[in-house]
């Protein structure tokens, strides 16, 4: 009898809650940590960034407008969904990176304990960043976060899953909605993650995900009017400039890169680098010179 041929994966961009091929049709070659070709991957144009950005402010009033609780319920499911397909993560992050299965194992068990980390934040982040303010007079004023909006997200280009995972997951959680440039060299981890993401909560265009040349994607969705930040976490010190410096058009909040070790415990800097504060006064109600309220 015969061996059967293998079956060789599709892997398509992530967008609007859909798998399509690159508008531009092209593809490019992705090879393991010792040049052994692993798959072709979509090679994302201008327009697909365009389309992800569409998507992503189309999601941005469900999602930002759920309850913290709810969005802290979605991403545990996620965790759920990655737990399930532990093993193809392995599999794929040690040949991304090319680390031995049991380091790659670690990496995926971090992964995965990290998504529910920030899945915890989503309703305790309002009480640690907010609050009431003591003010001289009969009202309360209260201080509260709110998302920023549509966040575009250079990915990091060396840790592709943990890495990923660690910029990616407190966008969301804290109401923002997402374009993800993957790593250019190791896109394979994201794109995969876009499956665990479509067959979990997440609503579609929440979390868009696209693959190929990093600056040919990113500089449309730095310099475009309905991205309102970007984190330049996997971008080199001359792309982020140019990146930084197209941002400032429309006055985008930008994350800059920093060195990240990614396997420490990442504090709230990147929840809190998202979010908005709105402070809002309400009369106590104060009755004349007496003081007496109702």
């Amino acid at each position: 009898m015969s061996d059967r041929l293998n079956v060789l994966k599709t892997y398509k961009l992530y967008v609007g809650g859909k798998f399509p091929r690159s508008e531009s049709g092209r593809v490019y070659e992705v090879s393991d940590s010792k040049g052994k070709w692993l798959a072709n991957a979509p090679l994302s144009s201008r327009k697909d960034a365009r389309d992800a950005v569409v998507a992503a402010r189309k999601a941005f009033g469900g999602w930002s407008g759920a309850t913290a609780y709810n969005r802290g319920q979605v991403l545990y499911r996620v965790a759920e969904m990655l737990e399930g397909r532990r093993d193809q993560f392995v599999r794929e992050v040690a040949e991304a990176e090319g680390l031995s299965k049991s380091k790659s194992a670690a990496v995926v068990d971090a992964t995965i304990d990290r998504w529910i980390w920030y899945a915890g934040w989503t309703d305790k982040i309002a009480q640690v960043v907010g609050g009431g303010n003591p003010v001289a007079g009969p009202f309360f004023n209260l201080s509260s976060p709110e998302p920023t909006g549509v966040v575009a997200i250079v990915a990091p280009q060396e840790s592709s899953f943990l890495g990923l995972v660690s910029v990616l997951a407190p966008v969301i959680a804290t109401g923002n909605t997402t374009i993800v440039v993957a790593s250019e060299s190791s896109p394979l981890p994201a794109l995969s993650l876009a499956e665990v993401l479509a067959t979990s909560d997440v609503p579609g265009g929440v979390v868009n995900v696209l693959s190929g040349r990093t600056a040919e994607i990113a500089t449309p969705l730095a310099s475009h009017q309905d991205v309102n930040a970007i984190d330049l976490a996997g971008a080199d010190e001359v792309l982020a400039k140019e990146l930084e410096i197209a941002a400032a058009d429309n006055l985008k909040r930008v994350f800059r890169p920093q060195p990240v070790d990614y396997a420490e415990t990442p504090g709230i800097d990147r929840m809190t680098a998202f979010l908005e504060t709105k402070t809002v006064w309400h009369p106590t109600g104060s009755l004349g010179a007496s003081g007496s309220s109702y």
